[in-house]
């Protein structure tokens, strides 16, 4: 089939939208399919669209669901989708996902958070990601723990670093943090937050390959967000053999297990440095984490991904 993959992150983008179409172009295309990757609707010669963010790509769900109402519309719920836009912008959100003729989840608990007349619409498709091709070599100096992801609201961005604050003085401890400010007040809060705390460094917006060699000098990954959708950077902390430290919310439970042993309550900046003291003072504790991990692993192998889009394609052709 040709298949448009619709997107509203640019070419220049290196936001978790813009990594997910390029990984599913390239298994759809390895799957046999033609793949273009667009912000907006391609033309009539396109046999199905898979549109990323329900909200973000309203319009062009919207135009090509009435243009060609019998062509198969695969719609991927992100986190914003689910648990933001879903109540704040409610008609346009749930619009795009009843167009859809499969929604795309990328976590286990997406079904309890949607409107429960379009779960048998729903697919969960873990994110995938391959594994280093080098070892692992964490610092023996410092205990460093990466926080990858954008400075904005939704993730909580410095609470690592509050939570470093908190550990005791003799703590090794260094939260290295990769990743952009979008807006200005967070640029101007994680500077003055490098100024003041010796235990945070902010490296900025990093290439792929940075993020990747940051995993392999790692001991452990922090995810601090207020809601996610299923952030694909648990799953390459997981493939990359470097033990997580989450914010018990859905979307990380979703990918974690309900029995993972590395979470911490939401904003609790407190409950953060307990954890990563205890990381720091109990080897044992950071042995149990990557034990819990890599049961995990296998869920996010681009063997998994692959059969899942491959199941669902043949489903939503024969339908």
């Amino acid at each position: 089939m040709k298949i448009n993959l619709v997107t509203p992150a640019g070419k220049q983008s290196r936001s978790g939208n813009r990594t997910t179409a390029l990984r599913w172009a390239r298994i759809l295309r390895n799957l046999g399919h033609r793949v273009t990757i667009n912000s907006s609707v391609d033309d009539n010669r396109t046999d199905m669209m898979v549109a990323i963010h329900a909200w973000r790509s309203a319009h062009s769900i919207r135009t090509f669901s009435d243009r060609f109402p019998e062509k198969p519309l695969i719609v991927l719920l992100a986190g914003t989708d689910i648990y933001e836009f879903q109540y704040t912008h409610r008609e346009e959100t749930i619009d795009a996902m009843t167009r859809a003729s499969a929604l795309v989840g990328l976590h286990e608990l997406v079904n309890q958070a949607i409107p429960q007349s379009l779960t048998h619409k729903l697919h969960v498709i873990y994110q995938s990601s391959l594994p280093l091709p080098f070892p692992n070599k964490p610092s023996r100096r410092w205990l460093d723990v990466c926080v990858v992801g954008h400075l904005r609201n939704v993730k909580d961005p410095l609470r690592a670093a509050t939570a470093a604050r908190l550990l005791p003085e003799d703590s090794r401890i260094r939260i290295i943090h990769l990743g952009k400010a979008v807006e200005k007040r967070w640029e101007e809060s994680a500077f003055q937050e490098v100024k003041n705390n010796s235990r945070y460094i902010w490296r900025g917006e990093v290439k792929r390959w940075e993020v990747r060699r940051q995993y392999a000098r790692s001991h452990a990954m922090i995810i601090s967000s207020l809601f996610e959708g299923g952030a694909n950077v648990i799953s390459e902390a997981i493939v990359c053999k470097v033990p997580v430290i989450a914010s018990h919310i859905d979307g990380n439970v979703g990918l974690l297990g309900p029995n993972y042993e590395g979470y911490y309550p939401p904003k609790d900046a407190t409950a953060l440095s307990g954890i990563l003291n205890r990381l720091e003072r109990k080897p044992s504790f950071r042995e149990v984490l990557s034990r819990q991990c890599a049961k995990r692993a296998e869920l996010f192998t681009p063997k998994n991904e692959t059969a899942c889009w491959k199941r669902l394609v043949s489903n939503i052709k024969s339908s």
